[in-house]
């Protein structure tokens, strides 16, 4: 009997290790959250981690991640309030907040929970976007957009799928490919003519500049021969004055003096040649005693 009873306890322990569903215990790991149903019929709503007591056969568990997740929706083009059609990446972050409303709307179908996830948010964006102009859902109001579809998204996930959304991002927004180009290039052409007034205004003003330049180059210059005139007759008053007061000292000197620098200057040359009278009064000092 002893060995009869090690035999069937050894075949029941090998049973529940190869056949989970008939253990008398389970484990949830701590990334998991738990529900158990008796005969279908929801026992437990929730497990944490740990090691738990269940009925062999009677009792079925369902295991769920209670990890951050995340869904990548697929670029969709909307409509903004102008009617301009823009086209929208955008991704969700989510995690099961309540297990049993959440087996009860999917079953526990990640794929399904995720297609019906997308819908909550291709909803949630396209009501944000529709009610803003195509330069706040480029660039003044992204924040105010992904707050507002965030809000919209939980609502219904937390009421229908009992499911926590925690953030809702958009990753890009782009005009579709029919039109980007011809956007793009009216916004070249636009930044051409932006570039051609400011160069315009540039040689403009750089006209202005050297037009002011050249006259205050015209006023210091006139200014400056003003100056040098006066320096220059008041220079020569000073030697005509100090000539007069040399001739009136020694007038035949004087009169010598000034032969001399008449002679140096007029004979600069080797072949200088001056043809004149010989009693001219030019040589009178090499003419006579008077020239003595």
């Amino acid at each position: 009997m002893l060995r009869m009873l090690l035999i069937i306890v050894a075949a029941l322990l090998l049973l529940f290790s190869i056949n989970s569903t008939v253990a008398p215990f389970f484990v949830v790991h701590e990334t998991q959250r738990a529900i158990k149903l008796f005969l279908g019929e929801i026992e437990e709503k929730e497990y944490g981690p740990g090691l738990h007591f269940k009925w062999p056969l009677a009792n079925t568990v369902h295991r769920f991640d209670a990890r951050i997740l995340n869904i990548d929706s697929q670029p969709e083009e909307l409509l903004t309030s102008e009617k301009k059609r823009v086209v929208v990446d955008s991704f969700i972050k989510w995690q099961i907040d309540d297990p049993t409303e959440y087996f009860k709307a999917t079953g526990g179908n990640i794929s399904r929970t995720e297609d019906i996830m997308s819908q909550f948010l291709s909803k949630g964006i396209k009501d944000a976007i529709g009610k803003r102009t195509i330069t706040d859902v480029i660039y003044g109001e992204r924040l105010a957009i992904m707050a507002e579809a965030a809000a919209a998204v939980d609502k219904q996930a937390s009421e229908s799928l009992g499911v926590k959304v925690l953030d809702v991002r958009i990753k890009k927004v782009e005009l579709p490919a029919e039109v980007r180009e011809s956007v793009f290039s009216r916004m070249e052409q636009e930044r051409e003519k932006v570039a051609r007034d400011f160069r315009s205004k540039g040689r403009e003003t750089a006209a202005g500049i050297e037009a002011d330049a050249n006259r205050q180059r015209s006023v210091l210059l006139a200014e400056a021969y003003n100056e040098s005139q006066q320096i220059r007759g008041q220079a020569d008053a000073e030697a005509a004055e100090v000539y007069a007061k040399a001739y009136g000292k020694d007038p035949d000197f004087y009169g010598l003096y000034r032969s001399l620098n008449a002679y140096k200057t007029t004979f600069t040359g080797a072949n200088d040649v001056l043809l004149i009278k010989p009693d001219s009064q030019f040589f009178k000092y090499f003419n006579g005693t008077e020239g003595q």
